[in-house]
């Protein structure tokens, strides 16, 4: 196991009407921005419960943050912020608002001329405005967790970005919010979760067995769930565990001492970024060829996540691992996820050489664990997946 250093400051409520208790977590005094985004908050009562908690604050509401944060809508958000002397954000929705107020948080204290520049340099946040969270859609894990990803429309581009600075001082997790989330997002979430194991778990052996079985019992509870949350999405223990589960999956906790990829993410964000597909399904669309490609150098995790998370007895290390990947597949097609590009676009020939382009433009130095992974190995596993 390799040397870590490990702080999560997030306090969580989880439970049933956690939301009453939001005004006693938010500092007096405070000037609050309230950040949601396409309304859905008004209809399935959160809007309502909100409001009524922060009674006896000063709030100012920002609403129409899209399903991919947007950097030109965040910016009139952040003008907001400037002149009407905001002390605290408060984000209520699913992870693209989290990550919208996590970008707020960064910018309002920025002392740069361009805030877009957090997400370009990738300059890390230290301190940043202090912000809580209402989670309406379990999927990303942005909740508990102090990164944040960024899309600008007008070229195209998505960056991640994140610091210590940019952990929520609170998140509220009320299960009973996903009765009213549709189908599509509950398998988004589920397939979101499920990567962002594997990304800290599909790597290679570093003699952390502990932490091995942490990622497999959070792979294992989303496989058990995703039947019960999809049939029926008012059954509250399915819902609590698939809440929990989205926010294990990504709260820094598996990572700690063990090697880390995100090579499908990387690629995958370029998809989004290029053509709007849901960000889920870009990493299922990319996973297979992911590990199809990497297969030599993955095979030994790929094996014990084949024996113990699919319980898959039979064959040789390399069969395993192969059986590994064809079950991960079809774990996505069960959720009713679509797995190759095509079946997304029509304009998918020549992705793979724009995605490798843009890395090679961008100096990426090489993705993976070993970060071997250069442009040209990017532009192969793109164009497997079509």
């Amino acid at each position: 196991m390799n040397n870590f250093q490990y702080k999560n400051p997030t306090k969580i409520l989880f439970g049933k009407d956690q939301i009453e208790n939001l005004s006693t977590e938010i500092p007096e005094n405070a000037k609050v921005l309230m950040l949601f985004g396409g309304g859905s908050i008004k209809k399935n009562g959160v809007y309502e419960q909100v409001s009524k908690a922060l009674a006896k604050f000063e709030v100012i509401e920002f609403g129409g943050i899209p399903a991919n944060p947007e950097y030109e809508v965040l910016m009139e958000a952040l003008d907001i912020i400037k002149a009407e002397n905001i002390t605290f954000l408060l984000a209520v929705g699913g992870g693209s608002v989290i990550d919208g107020t996590k970008f707020l948080a960064a910018a309002a204290l920025y002392e740069g001329n361009e805030p877009w520049d957090i997400l370009v340099k990738n300059i890390r946040t230290f301190k940043g405005m202090p912000f809580g969270t209402v989670l309406t859609l379990p999927a990303t894990g942005s909740e508990m967790n102090s990164g944040a990803v960024i899309t600008r429309a007008e070229t195209k581009e998505k960056f991640a970005m994140g610091g210590p600075g940019l952990f929520p001082v609170f998140s509220i997790l009320d299960p009973q919010v996903i009765k009213s989330i549709p189908q599509r997002q509950i398998a988004n979430g589920l397939a979101d979760s499920f990567t962002h194991v594997l990304e800290q778990y599909m790597t290679y052996p570093a003699n952390a067995p502990l932490q091995d079985r942490f990622a497999e019992s959070i792979l294992q509870t989303i496989i058990e769930v995703a039947p019960a949350i999809l049939k029926d999405a008012s059954d509250y223990n399915a819902a609590s565990n698939f809440m929990w589960s989205c926010t294990m999956a990504l709260n820094g906790l598996i990572q700690q001492g063990v090697p880390s990829d995100w090579a499908v993410h990387a690629m995958g964000h370029e998809l989004t970024a290029l053509f709007g597909i849901d960000h889920a399904r870009t990493l299922a669309i990319i996973a297979e060829s992911h590990y199809t490609y990497n297969l030599e150098s993955k095979k030994d995790k790929l094996a014990q996540y084949a024996e113990r998370v699919w319980n898959v007895t039979e064959g040789t290390t390399e069969e395993k691992a192969i059986a590994g990947i064809k079950n991960t597949t079809e774990f996505f097609h069960s959720l009713g996820i679509k797995t190759t590009l095509s079946e997304y676009t029509e304009d998918y020939k020549g992705t793979a050489q724009i995605i490798s382009k843009r890395f090679e433009e961008r100096g990426w130095k090489g993705l993976g664990e070993h970060g071997k992974l250069t442009p040209a190995d990017v532009e192969k596993i793109v164009e497997m997946s079509y």
